[in-house]
């Protein structure tokens, strides 16, 4: 303490002693100001608020004993500090009766200087000591009473009471002052399955004053709730623990979201393995395909027949699997974007038929298509109608026991502004209850029956559900249980309806494809299977086709067998497709060749990058046949 800041008030009504006194505070650096009698000391006490009063016993008014009672029985100055001094009262009775009137101490004369001093020390460091203490509680107090925790202090060894913050009201429902009478009444509000293991803890504290414990509770509110509650001893300047503090926190919200990622995390394990299986199982019949395409002898040109056929099947089965991954990609990234137009519902339900008849027919399914006469029209992208339309189809065909049926219906209903809805119900496996709401989740798939795989990515319901949300309208799903099949349905809003404009237009009759004409053609690949066998069929279909898998390779060979078509992978080693094609469009005498890119990137953003390169045109791996001869020709 810095005694210049430090004011004190000698009272006594003997000028020398008052005088002497006066002078020794202030060689000590202390400020001194005066009085003579106890009126006056009161008067000075309430309007200066010394540090300590230096006060006489005998004062011609009041005494002294009465001026120091009246000093602390003020709240506004009880913590004024009352040094009490007497050269008359100094027996053992006098100093008893003076500190009882309220005096922090009592000094008989005749006092030495040095005595004096160190006494009015040892005074104001109490007096900080106590103004510390003071403001650590009150900071202590501010802080608990505005945190999300609950705050507790126990002592020990009987567990009682000593402080809890006001956040044990709103998180256990109970009082401070109900659980001051009874400290233990915390724990009946502890969750049934917890309350055992938490009473054990606390009859232990005394022995273990420390624990990290997670339990739940039934809050407030009314809602089961997460906490952790920490334990600390507090101990005394001997090393004893005399206390222990708790800090309980709502650890509600990171329990769900440990719940969410451990159920994520399943999901995303069974996707794996989902499409380990997935992947696999086209893959065993396009080998044994493979292996058919050699067959010779009677009966070798109906086996390759059927081996192609097996093989188209297969190849347009993983596309499927990798456009359906591509576009979960797309909508998890904001990057779907839909075509919006005015769309026939009849056109589209017809493509999405046809998407899923093979699967239906191999199945052995009866499918029934019930939808009103009369044209109906809603505002959507037709390509996303249909894909959202087949995959239910699809679905309905794979969890159908063989010999199923399946029913697709179109109905309308004019009230809320006009819907159409397009449902899709079988007779197959069915969905328990339980598994209804989870159905639309990514990577979510209902457990399958015991004598069969899991069957699709998961993936299926999410993408039907976001692309049907893009066009203003949602996906619900409906059971009667296991084994009672399922129903699906699309709610679209109704653009228009009207007459039926099947027959509209007369059939045109189908254009003569042109023939290639004997058209130069240089395929690069770095997938020489992939590129042998796309020259192959190029060959039977009269092109006359060069291949390479070496890019440092492209321009000489255009030079030499100045192609008119390059078909041109991205993905080469070394270097990409986009700086080979600007490489050749940049070059004066291959810059008229046109340039088409075959490769597996197939967003938006890579056809725009293919573009902006040079290339005339881009196909997505693996490319159908006739989209491969629109792209040679530049249809």
């Amino acid at each position: 303490m810095n005694p210049h800041s430090t004011q004190i008030l000698n009272v006594d009504d003997n000028d020398g002693a008052r005088y002497a006194k006066t002078r020794i505070l202030q060689s000590a650096g202390f400020t001194v100001i005066e009085a003579a009698n106890g009126t006056d000391a009161l008067e000075i006490v309430k309007r200066v608020q010394p540090a300590l009063v230096l006060l006489d016993v005998k004062l011609p008014d009041i005494n002294g004993i009465e001026v120091c009672r009246r000093i602390k029985a003020d709240s506004s100055s009880s913590s004024v500090l009352v040094l009490q001094t007497s050269a008359a009262l100094t027996g053992r009775a006098d100093k008893i009766r003076g500190l009882e009137g309220g005096a922090d101490n009592y000094l008989a004369a005749p006092i030495e200087a040095d005595e004096l001093i160190a006494n009015v020390n040892a005074l104001l460091r109490m007096r900080q000591t106590q103004v510390d203490l003071r403001d650590s509680e009150e900071r202590f107090r501010q802080l608990t009473d505005n945190i999300d925790d609950v705050f507790w202090m126990f002592s020990l060894p009987g567990r009682e009471l000593v402080y809890v913050s006001p956040e044990y009201s709103a998180v256990w429902g109970g009082s401070d002052e109900s659980l001051g009478q009874q400290p233990g009444g915390w724990l009946a509000a502890v969750h049934p399955d917890d309350q055992a293991r938490m009473a054990r803890r606390w009859e232990r504290v005394a022995d273990e004053p420390h624990y990290d414990e997670e339990f739940r509770i039934n809050a407030a509110d009314g809602q089961v709730r997460w906490v952790r509650d920490r334990l600390f001893p507090v101990r005394d300047a001997r090393g004893n623990v005399y206390r222990v503090a708790r800090v309980t926190s709502d650890i509600t919200a990171r329990k769900e979201m440990e719940a969410l990622l451990r159920a994520a995390d399943s999901n995303k394990n069974q996707f794996l393995a989902t499409l380990a299986h997935e992947l696999r199982n086209p893959l065993s019949p396009i080998r044994n395909a493979a292996a058919l395409l050699g067959a010779t002898g009677e009966g070798a040109a109906e086996l390759q027949a059927r081996a192609r056929d097996v093989i188209t099947r297969q190849v347009d089965h993983l596309a499927h699997l990798v456009d359906d991954l591509l576009d979960v990609a797309r909508i998890s990234e904001g990057k779907i974007v839909l075509r919006n137009e005015e769309v026939d519902l009849k056109g589209v339900v017809a493509q999405a038929i046809e998407t899923a008849a093979p699967l239906i027919t191999a199945r052995g399914h009866r499918l029934e298509v019930v939808q009103p006469a009369q044209r109906i029209c809603v505002l959507g992208d037709p390509v996303r109608l249909a894909q959202s339309i087949g995959n239910l189809l699809h679905n309905a065909a794979k969890f159908t026991p063989t010999g199923g049926e399946i029913v697709l219906s179109v109905a309308m209903d004019h009230g809320d502004g006009g819907r159409v809805r397009i449902s899709v119900r079988d007779n197959g496996i069915g969905i328990d209850a339980a598994n209804l709401p989870r159905i639309f989740a990514m990577f979510a798939q209902v457990g399958a029956p015991p004598d069969r795989a899991p069957e699709g990515l998961g993936i299926g319901l999410s993408l039907v559900s976001h692309l049907i949300e893009l066009h203003g309208g949602h996906l619900s799903a409906a059971s009667p249980g296991i084994g009672l099949g399922s129903t699906f349905t699309l709610d679209l809003p109704l653009l228009h309806a009207g007459a039926d404009a099947d027959a509209a237009a007369p059939a045109q009759a189908p254009q003569e494809q042109p023939s290639s004409g004997g058209m130069r053609v240089l395929l690069v690949d770095d997938n020489v299977d992939a590129m042998e066998m796309m020259g192959f069929l190029l060959a039977e279909m009269g092109y006359e086709a060069r291949t390479t898998a070496d890019a440092s390779e492209i321009e000489a060979i255009a030079a030499s067998h100045k192609p008119q078509v390059i078909v041109l992978d991205i993905g080469l080693p070394g270097v990409d497709g986009y700086e080979v094609a600007r490489r050749l469009k940049a070059n004066p005498q291959l810059a008229h060749i046109r340039l088409v890119a075959h490769t597996g990137y197939g967003s938006p953003e890579d056809r725009k990058r293919a573009h902006e390169a040079g290339f005339d045109a881009h196909l997505v791996k693996p490319a159908e046949l006739s989209d491969l001869e629109k792209a040679l020709r530049g249809d």
